[in-house]
């Protein structure tokens, strides 16, 4: 496998797995760019010394550091905290299936039936200056950081915000300017929200091979359930060890 080294090759292995994380979890099956960039699930992160002491990052991680920003810069993926807890990186073709699920219509606008308090106000203030950072966010809206982070990190997760790049900044490292999705991305006509299901389930278990209704639901968010419910439609069930196991039919 050739290993993914620019923003053009992480894109077009993006484009045919659909959705993945940036870095691996264990505890998911996703696939992710870490593997991707590195050409395996293990977390050589950093550099350490013989005291286990942090000396540096490792090549790999610097690839996928600059590419979890460059992928959005020049809109070749969205990136973004989008699937709970770390940072997800979502092809252009599978972007629609997953805001489908948001019941939104797919407008910069829409966020306003489904908003309320900080995060309408944050969302208002994107929509009305442009993509911006959260520090600039803060200081426009004089909220403290804290709430405005967890803020942002909760409109990621609906997919109303998302990367749009490095903006520098006078101290310090740059910092992660977001944008509307609706504004930064075109979004087409939106499938059902069924559509959408069973079309994001065969995107996972392509990449995974086979799966559990508890593999699906944690990886896409879902109850399990749901998830089994749309593996039924999908994929063929067999019994193992006690669960149920989903291959592609």
């Amino acid at each position: 496998m050739t290993r993914v080294r620019t923003a053009r090759q992480a894109a077009a292995w993006l484009d045919r797995v659909g959705v993945a994380l940036l870095l691996a979890k264990p505890d998911n099956v996703l696939p992710s760019l870490w593997e991707a960039v590195k050409g395996d699930r293990e977390q050589t992160w950093a550099i350490r010394d013989a005291d286990g002491a942090f000396v540096a990052w490792s090549e790999e991680m610097g690839v996928v550091w600059r590419l979890k920003d460059e992928l959005p810069e020049r809109g070749l993926a969205c990136v973004g905290k989008h699937l709970g807890a770390g940072v997800a990186c979502i092809s252009p073709a599978a972007l629609p299936l997953l805001y489908a699920l948001t019941g939104r219509d797919g407008t910069p606008e829409d966020f306003r039936a489904a908003s309320t308090g900080l995060e309408l106000e944050l969302a208002e203030a994107v929509l009305a200056e442009g993509p911006r950072s959260g520090p600039e966010l803060r200081e426009l809206l004089g909220v403290p950081k804290a709430q405005v982070e967890r803020a942002l990190a909760r409109l990621q997760r609906r997919l109303v915000l998302t990367s749009a790049g490095l903006v520098e900044r006078e101290q310090g490292w740059p910092a992660v300017a977001l944008d509307l999705v609706a504004r930064a991305w075109e979004l087409p006509a939106l499938p059902s929200e069924d559509e959408a299901r069973r079309a994001l389930a065969r995107l996972v278990l392509d990449a995974a091979g086979e799966l559990t209704a508890a593999d699906l639901a944690a990886a896409l968010g879902w109850r399990r359930k749901l998830a089994a419910e749309v593996l039924d439609e999908v994929a063929e069930g067999r019994d193992g060890d006690g669960f149920r196991i989903w291959t592609r039919l």
